[in-house]
């Protein structure tokens, strides 16, 4: 026996100095009499940064209970799968929030807890919403980079509210003490755990009696098929793609130097606008008129100068722009500004670091960093900023790059494809493609010319495929567009993007009921054959599976003989039913009838 509990969200408010306290979950296992045999575990979508923390106890004695605490939402995002499959197996779901962070409450109530939905989708899951945390006002966060405002709480309305659109149970836990933790949560959670159980006991003591039921030749057991393969998602290198980028300096456009040219930086003028206002007004993406900010403008005139007529796009093979950084201290730390924002501008302690051990000096410490985060900020918000905490800011490129999409806006690259043309930049494709920065960079005719011809894919494919490049995300439309995309991803080697339409592909036909496969006039046995001569064996072997498990339905279809030989011969040692199986059909359906008595079953 087992209880399986999810729980998202984080308690604490982003605004703590200590991020050393333990869970919710942490300390209820800990301090509730009724646990024990604790262990826990990581999983994690790449180095350094946990998706889950897996809790593994005994309860009421002999009962297994499994904890996935999933502090951050971004997993709803990055790995829809891994959270589909999360709340499509838990028993109790909780929802954790901080009344001082209105903010992640905002997110959780408009993109979260719809999706958290339609996922139940009028499944019988008690979900419980802890509120965490003791009201407090203080003094507004004015971090350039931080959406939060410190001055608004949660009210318990609106936690009520929430509970009530959830069909929820709303908790209050204004301290992580042994009341709250034990007589208040660990008393509900409990009395959740207790009605799973003896739900699930009053379910096997059903099976049970049915098939004690009769005494009478029983029909045939048909077992169930065999288990799929599994795929895995592939962990997301977006960011790491982007800082290769500065490092190898393929593609540079602007070069930075200090007035008396010792030296040079150079950098991508799309990545550096992407992540600051300050540098599209730079570069002429922006007028004055369009940032509203006379600050970004007074520090764009004080801090650069850009050579004359060389603001716009620089053609291929044409030397990168020119530009003087008028303030030395700050010159002399540019390559580390340059690693932070390629990095995705979050990581704000590490530049603090860097930018410490350099100058040895506070006082030009904070100079610099004064001006980078006038660089980085709004416009029209304020910079004066005592605390700027990496977790408290959002990766910049998957949102801003986008504004770069299919636009020629700075575009150094026109592809031809299908009558059409679609503009690009150089340095998004040379840092996420590995086949593009051969094509540029190497000894092609692409390498210097403007326009490139695109063959073998359609014009909305090769977007969707240029989308994933900019954001770090695709949502096809159908099965037949995620195959045209694992196409054109195997033909530029992006392998990330290839398992992304594998796992779309293999859930859409998962959740397709068994009357529309047999009605539908979609060709499985196609996409077997493209998956195969694509190389995607995954998805190759996922659907000869597919095929074999639903061997009644794909037998009696025109495409089942375009199998080759090879595919039929594991098709029929996989089939599901077995032709052992259908045979003890068979001879129980014949003793029936010459008993003449009636099913054991109907």
């Amino acid at each position: 026996r087992s209880v399986n509990i999810v729980a998202f969200g984080n308690e604490r408010d982003g605004f703590s100095e200590d991020n050393q306290q333990p869970s919710l979950f942490w300390s209820y296992l800990r301090r509730s009499a009724l646990i024990s045999q604790i262990d826990s575990s990581l999983s994690a979508s790449h180095v350094g940064n946990p998706v889950f923390t897996e809790y593994q106890a005994c309860v009421f004695g002999n009962v297994r209970l499994v904890v996935h605490d999933c502090p951050l939402w971004d997993i709803f995002d990055s790995d829809w799968y891994t959270s589909r499959s999360l709340i499509g197996g838990a028993d109790i779901i909780v929802i954790k929030y901080s009344v001082n962070d209105k903010t992640s409450f905002q997110d959780i109530k408009e993109s979260y807890v719809p999706m958290i939905k339609k996922a139940l989708n009028h499944c019988s899951v008690p979900v419980i919403i802890s509120a965490i945390g003791a009201r407090k006002n203080g003094v507004p966060c004015t971090c350039p980079l931080c959406t939060s405002d410190r001055r608004s709480c949660v009210t318990t309305s609106e936690g009520v509210q929430l509970a009530k659109e959830l069909g929820a149970t709303y908790l209050e836990l204004h301290t992580l003490n042994d009341f709250y933790i034990q007589k208040y949560f660990g008393d509900v959670l409990e009395y959740f755990m207790i009605q799973s159980l003896n739900q699930k006991s009053s379910e096997k003591m059903k099976k049970k009696k049915k098939t004690q039921k009769c005494h009478r030749v029983q029909p045939p057991q048909l077992e169930q098929p065999e288990k799929m393969p599994i795929l895995k998602g592939e962990a997301s290198h977006y960011d790491a793609d982007l800082h290769n980028l500065l490092c190898c300096c393929q593609c540079a456009d602007v070069a930075f130097c200090p007035e008396d040219l010792s030296t040079v930086v150079e950098a991508h003028k799309v990545i550096l606008c992407s992540a600051s206002h300050l540098f599209m007004l730079l570069f002429e993406v922006k007028s004055p008129a369009d940032i509203h900010d006379a600050s970004i403008v007074h520090m764009a005139q004080s801090l650069f100068a850009v050579e004359e007529g060389a603001a716009r796009g620089v053609p291929p093979g044409v030397p990168p722009v020119r530009v003087v950084v008028k303030d030395a201290v700050f010159c002399s730390c540019l390559p580390d500004i340059l690693h932070f924002i390629y990095s995705g501008a979050f990581q704000w302690e590490q530049l603090e670091e860097d930018i410490k051990k350099k100058l040895k000096d506070p006082e030009k410490t904070e100079h610099v960093l004064e001006k980078v985060k006038c660089i980085l900020k709004t416009p029209g918000k304020l910079n004066a900023v005592k605390d700027c905490r990496s977790h408290q800011i959002k990766r910049l490129y998957n949102t801003s790059l986008r504004l770069f999409f299919n636009t020629p806006v700075l575009a150094d690259v026109i592809f031809k494809i299908q009558g059409a043309t679609v503009p690009a930049h150089r340095a998004v494709l040379v840092a996420r493609c590995e086949v593009m920065a051969a094509m540029f960079n190497g000894n092609y005719l692409e390498a210097n010319s403007v326009l490139v011809p695109v063959y073998g894919v359609s014009k909305d494919t090769f977007l969707s495929f240029l989308e994933y490049l900019y954001t770090d995300s695709c949502c096809p439309a159908s099965i037949l567009q995620a195959m045209s995309l694992l196409i054109c991803a195997e033909m530029y080697q992006v392998m990330r993007l290839q398992h992304i339409c594998e796992l779309y592909i293999i859930t859409q036909l998962q959740s397709m009921p068994s009357r529309e496969l047999a009605s539908t006039s979609l060709s499985i046995v196609s996409l077997l054959k493209k998956a195969k001569f694509h190389n995607s064996d995954c998805l190759s072997t996922w659907l000869l599976h597919f095929i074999a498990t639903n061997y009644l339905i794909f037998s009696q279809k025109p495409e089942f003989q375009d199998l080759s030989a090879e595919e039929r011969n594991f098709v029929e040692m996989h089939r599901w039913p077995s032709h052992l199986y259908l045979k003890q059909l068979a001879d129980y359906r014949n003793y029936v009838h010459s008993q003449k008595c009636h099913c054991a079953v109907m």
